[in-house]
């Protein structure tokens, strides 16, 4: 068996801009235009801006997923969790090899522009060599091919930023004369010919597990590059119908050349000839790294042998690139991807249709583990939509790209049923909504997810910090049982809402017996969510010398009783209405209490201001002692409001002579004091570097 180790978390909003940037400006930029408008004609710009409106809903359902459950694969993933895995092999192995296809093609592309230079250079050849070096950038971290993409896509825009700003003054208005000329059935015909053009923004979701806070950083990123992409095709298409004859523009397949010879001579030819070998390269690269990531993900989940998930060195998918490289050099050396990468389009519009009802199935589910960042708006009529779309254009490419299509299902169909079959025992949230039309349900998604939610981690908005600060601690020294810390934590809990003592107490012991309340490292984590509850309260027990618990693992027999010693109980009381929120806090405390310090910080606390400190993370919290000798010498004989401290952190906790003291505006400092700081981790990191060695 081998070990699903995570990859690293390298990629910046930067990285994520670039990439889905640098995957979308390409032959949609440099080659399509001409070929749209022999059917558009002078709408040209229309059309790249009618192209983009089916791809919405598509864009917005992904964006939905890869916040909520950030793993590479992206697509595949998305397919497997929602669907099963039957759909997910079939999902994973078509998109990959589509994006081995438009990989290859885009290599041939920037090898014919070099032929263009150096005529006795090989396109096949130097195609072939350029995908090994970009596998190599890829072997050693999506930083660095990051970066690579980054340096490619500023250069990119930079030429495309000259081209546009140097053409529109240029740009002859009689040339968009009879600008409806064509029709608006070409024109939609058009839109669909080059809405392939925005489909690469979509790659950077296969990277999401190796993208730093993806809650922001994927959508932030995705919206900027189609807004980026949008711009330029609408401005740059503008130029090329407005500086060249329509009837020169017609049929070209280097446009952006010939635009670019009208406006700068010879030098404008050479300059836009570089940018599309740039843009050519920027596909390839981004293409190759999000292709790479579907043998990982499929190998994890034991859909393809598992040896595709080992990790080199560095902490990269080294065999999943090579198989990825090996697969774009085959195609090159044995196939005609210029006449082949354009039928993958018709299956990643398939994939598409089912990525929209993907999100349907999910919400519908009503997992509360599922817990996207950002939530795809119009809900369920934008998704119905985005499944609908899809095969109007497909209809529109014809036969052959839809025969191709229904290959890629059948090939993955028949690899999952002769091979994967019988190596997963795996549903996916479809079957949570069958449960709720009475059929069955697959636990151990909900469980994948909860999981995920503890590596994602809080929200700013979550006030987990306040929540332990005015928690209720019980400390027992000697050993104890568990139902009368139940009982305790009860009678506390009970003030905040209308329910007696005795109600919350038998729904804590009920989820015990039913294997709702975790139990492991030495705690039990007993948790409810109540109707009427203002916010969530907290409890924290701690045993000294034990607290004895029986309950039932839902991992395990749920007919056999478990029985263990606790030295640690937090007691979770949330609303009904923010169940997400609620999950949330129970996987901080659960990765709180799996960190390594945690045993001992609790163990050796000597009052409930050290326990609740125990329970805070080191970088939001700050314990000080305010003495003399120290820079915290400026605090004594202050009100606690002429104390600075950064704007986004408070003083929570003051403890004096073996006394809690609730801390207000007015509460004077005093030499001795221990003050406990939460606040944000910018806000404590600035703090602690202030008060370096005294906390």
């Amino acid at each position: 068996m081998f070990e699903k180790k995570r990859l690293k978390k390298e990629l910046s909003l930067f990285h994520v801009y670039a990439i889905a940037t640098g995957t979308t400006l390409s032959a949609g930029f440099f080659l399509l235009p001409g070929i749209a408008a022999a059917e558009a004609g002078q709408a040209l710009p229309l059309v790249y801006i009618i192209a983009v409106i089916p791809l919405i809903p598509a864009m917005l359902s992904i964006i939905e997923l890869a916040t909520a459950i950030p793993r590479a694969g992206g697509v595949y993933y998305f397919l497997d969790r929602t669907m099963g895995p039957m759909i997910g092999t079939i999902g994973g192995i078509g998109t990959w090899l589509a994006l081995v296809l438009k990989v290859a093609f885009a290599l041939i592309g920037m090898g014919a522009y070099v032929h263009l230079f150096f005529p006795k250079v090989e396109i096949i050849p130097f195609a072939i060599i350029t995908a090994f070096i970009l596998g190599l950038f890829g072997l050693f971290g999506a930083k660095r091919s990051g970066h690579l993409q980054i340096f490619l896509v500023s250069f990119l825009l930079i030429f495309l930023l000259i081209f546009v700003t140097g053409g529109v003054p240029q740009i002859d208005k009689s040339h968009f004369q009879n600008f409806f000329s064509s029709g608006w059935g070409s024109i939609l015909s058009a839109a669909g010919l080059v809405y392939i053009s925005y489909v690469g923004v979509t790659n950077i979701a296969s990277l999401s597990e190796e993208v730093k806070d993806p809650e922001r950083n994927l959508p932030l990123g995705i919206f900027l590059a189609i807004g980026t992409a949008v711009v330029i095709y609408t401005f740059g298409t503008a130029v090329m119908v407005g500086v060249l004859p329509i009837d020169k523009l017609m049929g070209n397949f280097t446009p952006v050349a010939s635009a670019g010879e009208v406006l700068f001579g010879k030098f404008g030819v050479i300059a836009l000839s570089i940018a599309a070998m740039i843009a050519f390269i920027s596909v390839a690269n981004g293409g190759t790294l999000a292709a790479s990531r579907y043998p990982l993900a499929l190998s994890r989940d034991h859909l393809i042998p598992g040896i595709f998930q080992k990790l080199s060195r560095w902490g990269t998918p080294f065999l999943a690139i090579f198989s990825t490289v090996a697969i774009i050099v085959l195609i090159l050396l044995f196939l005609d991807p210029t006449k082949i990468a354009k039928l993958a389009s018709a299956f990643q519009l398939m994939v598409f249709s089912f990525i929209c009802l993907a999100v349907i199935i999910i919400r519908e589910s009503k997992i509360e583990a599922y817990d996207p960042g950002f939530k795809s708006p119009l809900y369920p009529w934008l998704h119905l939509l985005g499944i609908i779309l899809p095969y109007i254009l497909i209809y529109q490419m014809g036969i052959l790209p839809l025969l191709f299509s229904l290959g890629l299902i059948l090939l993955g169909g028949l690899w999952y049923w002769y091979y994967a079959r019988k190596k997963v025992v795996r549903s996916g949230a479809i079957y949570h909504l069958f449960e709720r039309l009475g059929r069955s349900r697959f636990d151990g998604l909900d469980i994948e997810m909860r999981g995920i939610l503890k590596e994602k981690g809080l929200r700013e908005s979550d006030p987990f910090d306040e929540i332990v600060i005015r928690s209720h601690v019980i400390d027992y020294h000697e050993k104890d049982e568990f139902n009368n810390a139940v009982r305790n934590a009860s009678e506390w809990i009970s003030q905040f809402v209308e329910e007696r003592p005795q109600q919350i107490e038998k729904q804590f012991l009920d989820g015990t017996r039913m294997g709702a309340t975790p139990v492991t490292h030495g705690i039990a984590l007993p948790h409810l969510r109540l109707s009427g509850l203002e916010q969530a309260e907290m409890v924290l027990v701690r045993g000294r010398n034990g607290i004895h618990i029986k309950y039932k693992d839902p991992m395990k027999d749920l007919e056999h009783e478990e029985e263990a010693e606790v030295n640690a109980i937090f007691f979770l009381v949330s609303p009904q209405k923010d169940p997400t929120q609620h999950l949330r806090i129970l996987a901080q405390i659960a990765g709180r209490v799996e960190e390594g310090g945690f045993a001992h910080e609790w163990q050796d606390a000597k009052d409930d201001q050290e326990i609740k400190e125990a329970l805070l993370h080191e970088d939001r919290s700050l314990s000080l002692i305010i003495d003399r000798e120290t820079a915290s010498k400026d605090f004594i004989g202050k009100a606690l409001k002429e104390v600075k401290i950064p704007d986004d952190c408070l003083v929570a906790i003051l403890r004096r002579a073996g006394q809690t003291i609730v801390p207000k505006g007015n509460t004077i400092i005093e030499e001795g004091d221990r003050i406990t700081i939460i606040g944000a981790p910018k806000g404590m990191t600035d703090f602690k570097k202030k008060f370096g060695g005294i906390y």
